[in-house]
Order: C-alpha cells, then sequence, then structure tokens
C-alpha cells in the first residue's frame, strides 16, 4: 500500500476547534471538539498504512466555509464531495445516517429497520461509532429508543449542543425540514 496524502487544518468554532480532512476525493474525517491533532492522526493511521498529513488551510477552506455555516445556524446540509471507506455494512448505515433529515432524530432501531437488517441494532452502533465524518454524516441524530442522548464520538456535550443547533434551524426551516423528512419516512423502512 503506497503513502496517502491526508490534507488537514484546524477549525475554530462554537468556543472549540476541531481537525477536519481530506483526501484529493473529498473530506474523509472531521474531529471531535477540542480533541486535538492526535484524535485525527490515530484515525488516519487506522485507515492508511503510511499517511502523510499536509496542513493546507486553503485547500480545504469550502469544507471550512459548510461546516462554519452549519454550526452558525445558517446551514442545513453540506454539498462537498466526501471520501468514505468502510465495511458494505457501515456503508449502509452512514447513508442511512445522512438520509435522516435535519432537526429530526431517529432511533438504532430506527436506522436497522432502514437498511433491512432490524436484528443488528448492536451492530448499527457499532457502524455509526466508527463514522469519521461527525456532523457531516449525522450521527448525532440517533439517540435511544427512549428518547435519551446516548453515546457519540464527540462526547454527548458536542452531541447535546448539536441537538439544540438544528431543534432551532428546524423551527427557522420548517419547509426545507419538512420536505427532507418524507426521504426517511417509516414507509421506506
Amino acid at each position: 500500500m503506497e503513502d496517502q496524502i491526508v490534507y488537514w487544518r484546524t477549525l475554530t468554532c462554537r468556543r472549540s476547534q476541531i481537525h477536519i480532512a481530506a483526501t484529493t476525493r473529498g473530506l474523509c474525517f472531521t474531529g471531535a471538539w477540542n480533541q486535538g491533532f492526535g484524535e485525527l492522526a490515530a484515525w488516519a493511521e487506522k485507515r492508511y498504512a503510511q499517511p502523510v498529513f499536509i496542513r493546507d488551510d486553503k485547500g480545504l477552506a469550502e469544507y471550512a466555509e459548510q461546516i462554519q455555516a452549519y454550526l452558525d445556524g445558517k446551514r442545513t446540509h453540506f454539498s462537498f464531495p466526501v471520501d468514505l471507506a468502510g465495511t458494505p455494512f457501515q456503508l449502509a448505515v452512514w447513508q442511512a445516517l445522512s438520509e435522516i433529515p435535519f432537526g429530526s432524530t431517529r432511533s438504532y432501531s430506527d436506522i436497522a429497520g432502514h437498511i433491512q437488517k432490524r436484528n443488528a441494532v448492536r451492530a448499527v452502533g457499532t457502524a455509526i461509532g466508527a463514522n469519521p465524518l461527525l456532523m457531516v454524516v449525522p450521527c448525532h441524530r440517533v439517540i435511544g429508543k427512549n428518547g435519551q442522548l446516548t453515546g457519540y464520538r464527540g462526547g454527548l456535550e458536542m452531541k447535546k449542543e448539536l441537538l439544540i443547533l438544528e431543534a432551532a434551524g428546524a423551527a427557522e426551516h420548517p419547509l426545507t425540514t419538512a420536505s427532507r423528512s418524507q426521504a426517511f419516512s417509516s414507509e421506506t423502512m
């Protein structure tokens, strides 16, 4: 396996810093708040045999601007390319997460049903935990069946803040949320 260049930058937002990274194919990693470069390095070293890190603030500007706009409550979705690598099961789970409308939540069992693996709720949780694109692939929108917040790679405080941010934004953009919610209705599960 050859070296893989991982372009990265730091983004300061919501009183926190996160690291984002991309390959030439698209955004591949968004970090948790205030976790430092080590979080990105550890992830990349598991994914690539020999990652080569290059700081590129200018090259990742579009990703940073869209993430910043989302965190400022001015954006409800992302339009940049992503570079996700995972097992077919993980990719199916991450696709299902991407279909949860802005401002909405689903349970782990909802996701398992959506991908037609109703008995794989624990495996769904594991796949969600392996999601490298926090916020972009919105795993923060998955809560416990009882409505309680559950584990999140970014920590429960980050998850809570993202859900509050989206709830406020959904109230401001009800038509956007309502039309997008049809993409993940119970009829498609």
